[in-house]
C-alpha cells in the first residue's frame, strides 16, 4: 500500500509541474506542435495520466521497482520544469 501512496504523491507533483510549465508561456512551447496547444495542453496531461496509471498499476501488483523508476521520472520532470520556469533554457 505504501508504494502506491508514494507513486500517487509523485503523480500529483508531476501534474503540478506539468501544469506550471504549460502555463509559463515559455517560447519553446509555442514551437512544439505536439504539446497540444490547440487543446490547452490537455493532450499532454492525458499522456501524463497514462504514465501515472501504469506506474500505479505496477506498484499495486507488487512491482515496487517501478516506483523507483517513476521517482526517477519525477526527478527528471522536476529538473526540466526548473530549467523552463527559471528561463535557463
Amino acid at each position: 500500500m505504501l508504494p502506491v501512496l508514494i507513486v500517487f504523491a509523485l503523480g500529483v507533483a508531476n501534474f503540478a509541474l506539468h501544469k506550471a510549465v504549460l502555463e509559463s508561456g515559455h517560447p519553446m512551447l509555442k514551437q512544439m506542435p505536439w504539446t497540444g496547444r490547440g487543446m490547452g495542453g490537455r493532450a499532454t496531461l492525458v499522456m501524463e495520466f497514462i504514465v501515472l496509471l501504469g506506474a500505479l498499476l505496477l506498484a499495486a501488483t507488487g512491482f515496487t521497482g517501478w516506483g523507483w523508476v517513476y521517482a526517477g521520472y519525477t526527478a527528471m520532470n522536476a529538473f526540466g520544469a526548473w530549467l523552463v520556469l527559471t528561463k535557463r533554457i
